[in-house]
């Protein structure tokens, strides 16, 4: 358990570190998806609760995320079973980043 532990924070580690570079395929991607994120969120928010904006606007930007969920399981560091082990946390996050909350967590 230890070791899946310490192997999955090592993962998110790197996976923080990606989207730092605009520049990179897995850069463009993740901000092409929190662009999305943020502008369906705002239009969201107009009408209806953050709670269910932020949920709307992860459902609106599902194609983008999958794009950059999927160039990163192409890169050399991840492979498809570590992103599909980390989505869930990945999702979390950027709903909560919509929400305004903080995550504490390796993500």
């Amino acid at each position: 358990m230890r070791r899946v532990l310490l192997a999955s924070l090592t993962t998110l580690a790197v996976l923080a570190a990606l989207p730092a570079r605009a520049e990179s395929p897995e850069g463009a991607r993740h901000a092409a998806w929190q662009v999305c994120l943020d502008e369906a969120f705002a239009e969201q928010i107009l009408t209806t609760s953050r709670s269910f904006a932020a949920t709307k606007a992860v459902s609106t930007c599902r194609d983008r995320e999958e794009a950059y969920l999927g160039v990163l399981a192409g890169s050399p560091l991840l492979d498809g079973e570590d992103v599909t082990r980390i989505r869930p946390a990945l999702v979390a996050r950027a709903r909560d980043r919509l929400m305004g909350e903080r995550r504490f967590s390796a993500l």
